[in-house]
C-alpha cells in the first residue's frame, strides 16, 4: 500500500521539480508513494482567495487565518478512509530528526500543511497531530519545508532506494556510530593528486573495514556533531 501525502500549500507548482524528478518521481512512478497538492486558496471564503489577515494587537507582517485552512484541512481528510496524520511545517515546531522520519515514513497518510506570511492564526494549531521545523531558521514559506519531508519519508520506504539495506549505514542510522555520522566513503581512482584511500579499504578484510569503519563514524561524530553523543558515556573521548 503506497504512502499517501497530502499538501496543503499557497504555491502547489513549486513541486513540480522534486515530484518529477530523482528518487522522489520514481517512487511515484512506481506507485510507492502518492502526492497530492491542494491548494489554500481555494478554500477562501471571498472571491479574491483572501488566506491571511493584519494581527490583533498589531504588529509586521500578515498572519495565515483559520477559516480557510480549517476547511482545507477537514476536506483533505474527507477525500480519503484515512483520516491523515496532520503536520504543521513551522519554526516553532520540533527539529525534524531521523527518528522522526522513520515514523513519519511507518505511517499510511501524511497530511502536510505549509505556513506562510507571519505564521499560522493560533487556533490553527488545534488541527496538528505535530508541528515540525526543519531547522533553527527562518523560511519564506513552508514549500521548502514540505520538500524536505517528502524527500526524507519517501527514500525510507521499502524498496524506493533498490537495495533493501539502502538507509541502514547512513548518517542517523542507529546501525552508524550509534546514530551519529557516517564513515568517509572512497570510489576510484586509488589516488587523486596525492590523496590515497586509505589501505584498509583496498585489503579485503572484511572484519577490518568494519572496524576502522566504525572507529572512523565515531571519531567524525565526536569532531563534527558531538551533541549527537551526549547521554552516551561510552562515545565521550
Amino acid at each position: 500500500m503506497a504512502l499517501r501525502l497530502d499538501v496543503i500549500t499557497l504555491f502547489p507548482d513549486a513541486f513540480s521539480s522534486i515530484l518529477a524528478s530523482s528518487i522522489v518521481g520514481r517512487a511515484l512512478r512506481e506507485g510507492r508513494v502518492e502526492v497530492i497538492l491542494t491548494n489554500l486558496r481555494d478554500f477562501a471564503a471571498d472571491a479574491r482567495g483572501t488566506v491571511d489577515d493584519k494581527p490583533f494587537g498589531g504588529g509586521p507582517g500578515m498572519v495565515l487565518m483559520c477559516e480557510p485552512l480549517f476547511r482545507a484541512v477537514e476536506h483533505v481528510r474527507r477525500l480519503h478512509e484515512t483520516p491523515g496524520y496532520v503536520v504543521l511545517l513551522t519554526p516553532q515546531g520540533e527539529r525534524l530528526a531521523q527518528a522522526r522520519v522513520r515514523d513519519l515514513s511507518a505511517r499510511a497518510r501524511l497530511i502536510l500543511v505549509c505556513g506562510h506570511y507571519e505564521g499560522f492564526d493560533e487556533r490553527i494549531r488545534t488541527l496538528a497531530d505535530a508541528e515540525i521545523s526543519v531547522g533553527d531558521y527562518v523560511l519564506t514559506g513552508g514549500e521548502v519545508p514540505a520538500m524536505v519531508v517528502i524527500d526524507a519519508v519517501t527514500r525510507l520506504l521499502p524498496g524506493v532506494l533498490g537495495a533493501e539495506d539502502g538507509t541502514r549505514e547512513e548518517s542517523f542510522s542507529e546501525i552508524v556510530a550509534g546514530g551519529g555520522l557516517e564513515y568517509p566513503q572512497y570510489t576510484r581512482p586509488r589516488e587523486f593528486r596525492g590523496m590515497a584511500v586509505p589501505r584498509v579499504l583496498l585489503s579485503g578484510n572484511h572484519a577490518e573495514i568494519a572496524r576502522w569503519r566504525e572507529e572512523q563514524a565515531r571519531a567524525r561524530t565526536r569532531q563534527r556533531r558531538s551533541d549527537l553523543l551526549k547521554g552516551r558515556a561510552s562515545d565521550e573521548p
